[in-house]
């Protein structure tokens, strides 16, 4: 048997994965964090827990629909109560683990619902006996919600800042947003959104021109002090309502080649994004300019 090729992206050639599934979990239950690793202690398999003074918790599955035919699998934890930690510890791997049906609170907050869904009362039960149970009903408004809405696959993965295998449409603020492409991490550090992974940096920021310059004027400002570049490093290009313009270099550091891109995308309003693409593989230049190339402003996209 041979598996179809996996398809690429027609800009920079990456592999794009399957994006009808996407898994992510949480490591313990929020209240476990700032406990003493010895006061955690695993009740026979690795998805049971107690924690000392705090309580007990399976690790559970909550599948999401988003937009798109993609499903987000969250690996959670719930909390319940003792007797139900040792029913499920003997009932483990064995016949009746099939019929393992809990009652207990949501023990993360998981975003974009954060604190709501936090400490919501749910019903797990086993779907599969060799995966842990899934989360399958609740009384509570938003879980409930979570549970039977189709969400905006952007607007839910967009606060995922694990590295993603899916490009995610992520906001800059109000009017400006970027992809973060597949691999990377997302971060905000002073205002800046930051995208990382292996060879591969982008910086994200947005610019208010308090002079109300024309896109081209605001272009030239933000360019003043920028390195001279060949032609064929750079290019400059309209869009609506604006202009963008990119140049890209190379820099050695300690006997290593990085390789950067520094582009901006000015809109008419007054306002701009500036993206830095920071990579070490030379091929790497169309992945840049794609990024470069996503950003884009609410008025655009709607327009």
């Amino acid at each position: 048997m041979i598996a179809n090729p996996a398809p690429t992206c027609s800009c920079c050639g990456t592999p794009v994965p399957d994006q009808e599934q996407i898994d992510v979990r949480f490591g313990l239950p929020d209240a476990a964090l700032e406990v003493p690793e010895e006061a955690r202690h695993k009740a026979g398999v690795a998805a049971l827990l107690r924690v000392d003074g705090v309580g007990s918790f399976i690790r559970c599955l909550l599948p999401v629909r988003l937009t798109g035919g993609t499903e987000l699998v969250v690996g959670t934890w719930l909390r319940i109560g003792d007797e139900d930690l040792d029913h499920a510890r003997r009932s483990w791997g064995r016949p009746a683990y099939r019929e393992l049906a809990l009652r207990g609170t949501m023990a993360n907050a998981i975003e974009p619902w954060g604190a709501d869904l936090h400490g919501a009362p749910a019903t797990v039960v086993v779907r599969d006996p060799d995966e842990i149970p899934y989360v399958d009903a609740s009384d509570d408004a938003v879980l409930h919600r979570v549970l039977t809405t189709t969400w905006d696959r952007d607007d839910v993965l967009s606060r995922v800042g694990d590295p993603l295998p899916v490009p995610v449409r992520t906001p800059l603020n109000e009017r400006w947003s970027v992809e973060r492409t597949g691999g990377l991490s997302a971060a905000v550090v002073d205002n800046t959104h930051r995208f990382t992974g292996p060879g591969r940096t982008v910086h994200a920021d947005v610019f208010a021109d308090r002079l109300r310059r024309g896109p081209e004027e605001f272009l030239a400002a933000l360019l003043n002090g920028a390195p001279a570049v060949p032609p064929e490093q750079r290019i400059t290009e309209d869009v609506p309502d604006g202009i963008r313009h990119a140049f890209w270099t190379a820099a050695t550091h300690n006997g290593r080649t990085q390789y950067e891109l520094y582009g901006f995308t000015v809109h008419r309003s007054g306002t701009a994004v500036g993206v830095v693409c920071l990579w070490d593989e030379p091929d790497d230049l169309a992945w840049a300019q794609h990024v470069w190339r996503s950003v884009r402003s609410e008025d655009a996209a709607t327009g």
